[in-house]
């Protein structure tokens, strides 16, 4: 009864669907062409996004927001927090595709803005695998080509997706868990009623793994980023945030540049080295054969917890960013901070603390 109990708890906390949703999917008489009605919506062309709606295979519509970036390599599938929806998501996704160079790919999970259902673990799992498919079957998207992007409750589906998919590119964990349970109790074994058991998952990923979470998260404490980090076999310099809770990360002028030269590693890794066999012939082989310079960002050692320190690069103000002077790599990354400092205020404004604020719920009961 209370492994019951505690699983029926854990689920209704841990899905908090802005009511009422931020935007409307209307569609274009002459075109046909749907479109979300959020405000934001104006600040990119029409012809870069595209929106549309996807049958889940549990039987359920999602809405999804694809945008195009006109030199992208690769295609971020991002899976986003909580108390928010692709609407509000609008402006946060478009300066990662603007400046990651990557296409993105965000929807609403079941009971979510405009999609249909209700949210529940399962219907995360179907809703990922759903924007996943329609990537592969309209643009032909190869998961060697994919990066998910999970954000806080965001790295549940991320992480079963990513568990199923041995040529992914890539994995970002933004702010997440280890379970559901383990956000409200600390608990050193998995009970069948936990759910979002991304610490069982975590060693089933074989693509390279980033995590980013902050030293004051008082939702998710950052010991769950950093185990979930340990347990990655494939492991990229982590990013510890000094002094980041668990909403506000995207504020902060290490983020952006850290994603930027992860990006920038994993276009340069060649496809054959995504399987590995163990991580410390792994560790051997790069000692040998691999240049230092452009493997700095991989970590070989299973046991470094080190935190990020920010670069002199990341930190210099551009004075002349607006002038018509060549662009250069720290000018972008200035540019890149600048805008998502400007955001800030909008982006608490519109709710983004997007987890199972599970704590507090429990507190009170």
């Amino acid at each position: 009864k209370m492994g019951t109990a505690t699983s029926t708890m854990a689920a209704k906390l841990a899905f908090f669907p802005p009511n009422p949703p931020s935007y409307t999917v209307v569609t274009d008489e002459s075109t046909g062409k749907m479109r979300i009605s959020a405000e934001m919506m104006r600040h990119r062309r029409d012809e870069e996004i595209e929106v549309v709606k996807i049958m889940t295979r549990r039987g359920n519509e999602i809405v999804g927001m694809y945008i195009k970036h006109p030199t992208a390599k690769l295609t971020v599938l991002y899976s986003h927090g909580n108390a928010t929806d692709i609407g509000q998501m609008f402006i946060i996704y478009n300066e990662l595709s603007h400046h990651l160079n990557v296409n993105l790919m965000g929807y609403d999970y079941s009971g979510y803005g405009r999609s249909s259902g209700k949210p529940s673990e399962q219907e995360t799992y179907a809703d990922i695998e759903a924007a996943y498919n329609w990537l592969r079957e309209t643009y032909g998207t190869k998961d060697e080509r994919i990066i998910l992007y999970g954000q806080s409750v965001g790295s549940g589906p991320s992480l079963e997706l990513a568990s199923r998919l041995p040529r992914l590119r890539a994995l970002v964990l933004h702010s997440p868990f280890l379970s559901g349970l383990r956000v409200m109790y600390h608990v050193k074994h998995s009970f069948w009623f936990d759910i979002f058991k991304n610490i069982e998952k975590i060693q089933l990923v074989d693509c390279p793994v980033l995590v980013i979470h902050g030293t004051d998260d008082k939702v998710v404490d950052i010991s769950h980023g950093k185990q979930l980090w340990e347990l990655s076999k494939e492991k990229y310099e982590p990013l510890w945030l000094k002094g980041g809770s668990h909403c506000n990360l995207e504020m902060f002028p290490e983020y952006l540049p850290h994603l930027r030269k992860f990006i920038g590693a994993i276009e340069k890794l060649p496809v054959p080295q995504f399987r590995r066999h163990s991580v410390s012939d792994d560790h051997k082989k790069d000692k040998q054969q691999l240049n230092p310079k452009k493997s700095s960002g991989w970590i070989g050692s299973r046991h470094s917890t080190e935190c990020v320190t920010s670069r002199d690069k990341s930190r210099k103000m551009s004075i002349g960013h607006r002038s018509g002077k060549a662009r250069n790599s720290t000018d972008s990354f200035d540019r890149a901070r600048n805008s998502f400092d400007r955001l800030g205020e909008m982006v608490r404004s519109v709710r983004l603390c997007n987890v199972d604020c599970v704590k507090n719920a429990v507190a009170e009961a």
